[in-house]
């Protein structure tokens, strides 16, 4: 994607350590993305509850109330099926079982590379919009667009 594509991409990152929240946002902005923060559970719900994102960043060791039972009340009170990628230090299986039990739709261990996480991102967005790809095929005369399903004779 380009910055183009990604500027109707809106993410809400919910990261309790500002340092690393702030390279992220970055990062992501310089992507082309735009980004909401929250820096605890109570103030992402708050934001969920006035906000509509297309994905969700979400650290689990939150001050208040932490990133799985965010996660668990996004699902079950809210009833919004936004695509959450888990970002945190947990790395054992039990933490990524409960995160997925509890609605989480990917899981990305600390430490990380940001160019990942953009992989991720892309690939749930690309997901939760329906979109095949980008690729154009070509045989013989024909060519076909793989995000539309069109084909076309030169």
């Amino acid at each position: 994607m380009t910055g183009a594509q990604t500027a109707t991409v809106s993410i809400l990152l919910v990261e309790d350590h500002k340092e690393l929240a702030q390279t992220v946002t970055e990062y992501l902005e310089r992507m082309g993305y735009i980004v909401d923060y929250a820096a605890d559970g109570l103030s992402a719900l708050h934001l969920v509850a006035v906000n509509q994102y297309d994905v969700i960043i979400l650290d689990i060791n939150l001050p208040g109330v932490d990133g799985l039972t965010l996660c668990e009340r996004i699902r079950d009170d809210a009833r919004l099926s936004t695509p959450v990628i888990m970002l945190t230090a947990r790395d054992q299986l039990a933490d990524k079982e409960r995160a997925f039990t509890g609605g989480a739709d990917d899981y990305l261990v600390k430490p990380f590379e940001l160019p990942e996480l953009v992989l991720r991102l892309k690939a749930i967005v690309r997901r939760q919009r329906g979109e095949l790809g980008t690729e154009t095929y070509r045989v013989g005369d024909l060519t076909m667009d793989a995000r539309t399903g069109r084909v076309e004779r030169a």
